[in-house]
């Protein structure tokens, strides 16, 4: 018999889901694109209570605007601790319009990491937020020899 112990998760409060998420600026953004999900890599920020991200044109500036329901994943761990989190933020997706909106969301300093024309700023208003954390388990627990085995080739 093993001597495994539980990792207990945490749900977390909506106060801490926002710090979480302002202590890291990437996550992946889930939308719908032709009835089929697809998701994206972004790098985003908290703009009071909603999150913001910049696109160029393409399948996700399709997928998350005109009030399209979107999910934001974003997730980290404290190397420290060991404590582990995951933040989903659920909600209505639109392009940023309006001079004055624009040039209030480009004060943000949101800077893509990719080169290239990614002028849409997006805004994310969530419906819901929920995120939860956890004590990261031992290596040694859940890595197994066939982890790192090298395969031989087929004869």
């Amino acid at each position: 018999m093993s001597n495994e112990s539980s990792s207990e998760v945490r749900n977390l409060e909506n106060h801490e889901c926002w710090a979480l998420l302002r202590t890291v600026s990437v996550g992946r953004l889930a939308v719908l694109t032709d009835g089929h999900p697809d998701i994206f890599p972004i790098n985003y920020t908290v703009d009071g209570g909603t999150l913001v991200f910049r696109t160029g044109e393409g399948t996700k500036l399709a997928g998350a605007t005109g009030g399209a329901h979107v999910a934001l994943e974003a997730d980290g761990v404290d190397a420290t601790t060991g404590l582990a989190w995951s933040v989903v933020v659920k909600g209505a997706a639109a392009a940023v319009t309006g001079t004055e909106q624009i040039l209030d969301t480009a004060a943000l300093y949101l800077f893509p990491w990719q080169a290239g024309r990614k002028d849409t700023f997006v805004r994310v208003t969530p419906g819901t937020i929920t995120g939860r954390s956890f004590k990261v388990t031992a290596p040694m627990t859940w890595w197994t020899q066939l982890s790192g085995a090298v395969k031989a080739s087929p004869e």
